[in-house]
């Protein structure tokens, strides 16, 4: 199995944290993001992984990693650098990961042994991170519903109600041959500044909406995001307190 990690932006909101590091380099209880995901990723019997770079693409060298470029970083979106990893995705099944998330290896191996020719992790028990994080968890989730076999039918929208959030979409899937020539028509079939900005949620969508499946797979443990410095300090503020929390960051 190979992995792809999506590390070509800024992420300007984390302020001074990357004024001169990409954002997968900003460090976590002593750890940067980048080397969590790799840690988890090769403990679950991943053994080829590569990294799309960007914003400070020299720096991400050195991690026994394939290196794939987004040159145009600085206007596109994460569909645009997924698709520079495009020679990969065409031969064999990937992971693929937004770098600024961190989780354990017992999640992967779940999305590797998904059946489905695409498949999503989501959180299900989501508002719990949620409500730590946002005064108002629903000013900053989108919708995500399954349909009773646990395939996505709904994912992205911006909404006002809990009752379209069933789970929290992590940034982390499965993707196989088949399902990537699907994308590549689709993104092909749009205007190249729209195919470079549009968003992975918004990729989602539009697959569901041309009749392909995208199986739900519940993550295994605790995991997160880092959108913001605050979630930095969160994070390691709850490793003190929440028994797996502490547990994942020990690793």
């Amino acid at each position: 199995m190979k992995a792809i990690i999506l590390a070509a932006g800024r992420g300007s909101r984390m302020k001074g944290f990357t004024d001169d590091v990409p954002k997968c380099l900003v460090k976590l209880a002593g750890k940067t993001l980048l080397e969590r995901q790799l840690a988890a990723l090769r403990s679950a019997g991943v053994d080829e992984i590569a990294i799309v770079r960007g914003y400070h693409g020299e720096l991400l060298e050195g991690f026994g990693a394939t290196l794939f470029e987004n040159p145009d970083w600085q206007t596109t979106n994460m569909v645009a650098s997924l698709r520079c990893a495009g020679r990969w995705l065409s031969s064999g099944d990937c992971i693929v990961s937004y770098s600024d998330i961190f989780y354990g290896a017992a999640t992967i191996s779940r999305l590797i042994q998904a059946k489905g020719l695409l498949a999503v992790a989501y959180d299900p028990d989501w508002r719990w991170l949620w409500e730590k994080r946002f005064a108002d968890p629903l000013s900053d989730a989108e919708s995500f519903r399954l349909n009773s076999g646990g395939e996505i039918v709904d994912i992205g929208r911006r909404t006002a109600t809990y009752d379209d959030v069933q789970g929290q979409y992590m940034g982390l899937l499965r993707f196989c041959p088949a399902t990537w020539t699907k994308v590549v028509s689709l993104l092909d079939g749009m205007l190249a500044a729209d195919a470079g900005r549009i968003d992975m949620t918004s990729l989602l969508s539009r697959l569901i909406h041309a009749g392909v499946t995208i199986d739900a797979v519940p993550i295994a443990e605790r995991w997160g995001e880092v959108d913001a410095a605050s979630d930095l300090f969160l994070y390691e503020e709850l490793a003190l307190r929440e028994a797996a929390f502490s547990t994942l960051l020990a690793t």
